[in-house]
């Protein structure tokens, strides 16, 4: 199984529902997964803050929520983050395309690659950085499970030698 259906697979497992996402080239695949399945809600959105809001609303009609995004977005994300998802215990499984590591081919993305793990450090939001398709897919029911029982945000880093 490839890196792509490995997330989409364990997503299934873990019993997401309602996906929220923002483009990015190297989570297209698993993208064109999501979109295709009558059983997830998937709502594409141009800003991280904007998916956020709407996947807390949908945690709050009931739903399983996830949000596929580049760790370039994360620093958009910490006002959010740090203030409703903290305040409401609202879980979320971030699946982030972690740019800026090993093999990188764009010099930009470098700087907020290497401040990821802080950032999410500061905000005591809980990450796994999965190496394998195996991994990825024990890992993320494991995140979503830790992300409900503990009421907060858990974050998946895919690196780009990942896909």
């Amino acid at each position: 199984m490839d890196s792509s259906e490995a997330v989409y697979n364990a997503l299934k497992e873990a019993e997401i529902d309602f996906i929220v996402s923002l483009p990015c080239i190297n989570l297209g695949k698993l993208l064109e997964m999501v979109e295709c399945d009558p059983e997830i809600i998937h709502v594409p959105v141009t800003r991280e803050e904007e998916g956020f809001g709407i996947a807390a609303g949908a945690y709050f009609g009931g739903k399983n929520t996830a949000i596929l995004m580049q760790n370039s977005g994360l620093g958009n994300s910490v006002n959010v983050l740090a203030s409703l998802y903290e305040l409401y215990k609202i879980p979320i499984l971030m699946i982030i395309s972690h740019r800026g590591t090993q093999g990188e081919p764009i010099i930009a993305q470098i700087p907020m690659g290497k401040a990821t793990p802080d950032i999410l450090k500061v905000l005591k939001i809980p990450y796994f950085n999965p190496k394998t398709s195996e991994e990825a897919f024990k890992t993320i029911k494991k995140a979503w499970d830790m992300a409900k029982t503990n009421g907060s945000g858990v974050a998946i880093l895919l690196e780009i030698s990942y896909w």
